[in-house]
């Protein structure tokens, strides 16, 4: 329903300034492009919850990973690895399926429940009607989110990904209680990051129509289809085929209420699959995201990031780490980069004195400096935060952030050896990474155990608990070793299709998979396994292999036997 309601909002506001806004857009240049990302990034003090150092590292670190591949500006390999792969940068599908889809699998596992644990019911009708009167009585912030989502939309450049994540931060910074309630089942969250998704499509129709600049991968298809009808964006679109250009915006609205009809028409049996045993849709689940992540760039490199990464986020999920900074830091890093450079270029240093730089670096500016304003009002005044240290605690909970700061140490190495222009935004960017990271680690290891100080101690580790946007684990109720090993074995049955599927090719594989990890891992009938097992089979073949005609990567055994290569994926 909030995302009906947004993307509804999405379509009457740009049928109402779609004349108006070219001039608007065309005052849009570099700098304010700039501000815009470095305002995102700043929304990493709220993404954070009670951990804003940790999250400043961890955006920090999302954008060296950035910067990974060739510099724009001197064409230097930065932090490469000597990989092919790795030259054009780091693919944004297997960052986030690692980072965000592989650890909530990993836990799955791990608990060896449903996702919906025993004795709750799933309530579908009433949950839907639930749903549409929460929309109702929060109207306005549907509103709000989705006017953030169609503005944000109309400016070429903000990835589209980061929507979602700065209209949950403003939902959290201006909702009542939203600090306490947010990351534990509030449905506000869920309803200002919906609102804003849909809102974005109308948004982005807006440079596309106006100046022929597509912000998103939908409508660079769309551009091309103009093209092709001998459409030209620009003045004409506006004014000429004006009545074109609001056959879209009407196609958006139709859209809209096509899809949501649709998501309440199936709703229901979508949500029994949560009552699921975990066997029953791991398997199936983990072959879709394999694909997922291979369609990126079509290289053995997205598995192996896929990999990589989810061990790394299963890592931050499990030390409380947010993620969400991260991939902020990732999606908007090559963005601030390419930007400053343009600006530097362009206007020296007078683009800081741009009134739109001016408003949005001063908003950037309020938004770091919160949390620790209310860390000082918390401690009653800067000397009792100052001394509210004690004797340092050495925990395994200091491994993760140790590592990193030796990643980061290295990678700040390797950075020293490139020329000035590829080296000045990682080094600083590296810097702070550094400093935030040794801060967080050094906060973690000197402050006061919960009990040793006064109420304000108290009070500050019951917040320390509540970090937002990571969802609460499900393995809290297991000993340390057990957790560790069925973690690893997690990421064992993920290698082994890795090397099922460079020894007999990924279609084979899947099959060989699901009955194998049905039989092992849960002793599932041979019955269902095989069931499961042809229902995937079919799904991947038909449509990946016969529609979409993915040109799969050579196998082992194709090499050594052609005759085999007759077999799709082979």
């Amino acid at each position: 329903m909030s995302a009906l309601i947004g993307g509804l909002f999405s379509a009457a506001l740009m049928a109402v300034t779609l004349p108006i806004l070219r001039p608007i857009i065309l005052y849009i240049g570099s700098p304010e492009l700039l501000s815009v990302a470095v305002f995102g990034i700043s929304m990493v003090s709220v993404l954070s919850g009670s951990a804003p150092l940790r999250g400043l590292t961890a955006a920090c670190f999302g954008m060296m990973l950035a910067m990974i591949g060739t510099d724009p500006q001197s064409g230097t390999l930065r932090w490469t690895l000597d990989t092919l792969y790795l030259w054009d940068g780091m693919p944004l599908v297997p960052f986030t399926l690692g980072i965000f889809a592989l650890p909530e699998l990993c836990d799955l596992a791990i608990s060896r429940m449903a996702v919906v644990g025993q004795g709750q019911l799933v309530d579908t009708k009433t949950g839907m009607l639930l749903g549409v009167k929460d929309c109702m009585k929060h109207w306005f912030l549907i509103l709000r989110c989705a006017w953030i989502g169609s503005a944000m939309g109309a400016i070429p450049g903000i990835g589209a990904s980061v929507i979602d994540w700065i209209s949950y931060g403003h939902a959290l910074k201006t909702e009542a209680g939203a600090a306490q309630t947010f990351g534990k089942g509030d449905v506000r969250g869920v309803i200002a990051a919906e609102s804003a998704t849909n809102s974005r499509e109308g948004g982005a129709l807006v440079p596309t129509v106006a100046f022929g600049v597509p912000s998103s991968a939908g409508m660079a298809i769309l551009l091309g289809a103009f093209l092709i009808h001998g459409l030209v964006p620009g003045p004409d679109m506006l004014t000429k085929h004006l009545d074109i250009t609001y056959s879209m915006v009407w196609s958006i609205a139709i859209a809209n209420i096509l899809g949501s009809g649709l998501c309440f028409l199936f709703s229901g049996q979508l949500a029994k699959l949560a009552t699921l045993r975990y066997t029953l849709i791991m398997p199936c689940v983990l072959s879709l995201i394999y694909i997922g992540a291979f369609e990126a760039s079509r290289n053995w490199g997205d598995l192996y990031a896929l990999l990589f990464f989810g061990m790394l986020g299963w890592a931050m999920k499990h030390f409380k780490w947010p993620r969400p900074p991260l991939v902020l830091g990732f999606i908007l890093g090559g963005i601030l980069e390419r930007y400053m450079f343009i600006s530097i270029e362009r206007y020296g240093i007078s683009w800081m004195l741009h009134p739109v730089v001016i408003v949005m670096f001063t908003m950037a500016g309020l938004s770091l400096m919160g949390p620790l304003l209310q860390d000082i009002r918390a401690h009653h005044g800067v000397k009792a935060m100052v001394t509210d240290f004690g004797r340092p605690r050495i925990t395994t909970d200091n491994l993760f952030p140790a590592a990193l700061l030796t990643l980061f140490g290295v990678m700040l190495y390797q950075s020293f050896s490139w020329s000035f222009e590829a080296r000045i935004i990682p080094t600083i960017v590296g810097t702070g990474a550094v400093l935030f990271g040794g801060l967080s680690l050094a906060n973690d290891m000197f402050r006061r155990a919960p009990g040793e100080g006064g109420l304000a101690d108290k009070a500050k580790a019951v917040i320390s608990e509540k970090i937002h946007m990571d969802i609460a684990s499900k393995t809290a109720h297991l000993a340390g070793d057990v957790i560790l090993i069925r973690g690893f074995i997690f990421f064992g049955w993920m290698v082994a299709f890795l090397g099922s599927m460079a020894l007999i090719g990924l279609i084979p594989t899947v099959p060989v998979f699901i009955i194998s990890y049905m039989r092992l891992e849960g002793g599932e009938r041979y019955k269902h396994a095989l069931i499961m097992a042809a229902i995937m089979l079919t799904l991947i073949y038909v449509v990946f292999d016969q529609l979409l005609a993915i040109p799969w990567p050579p196998t082992i055994m194709g090499d050594w036997f052609p005759v085999l290569k007759m077999i799709p994926s082979v």
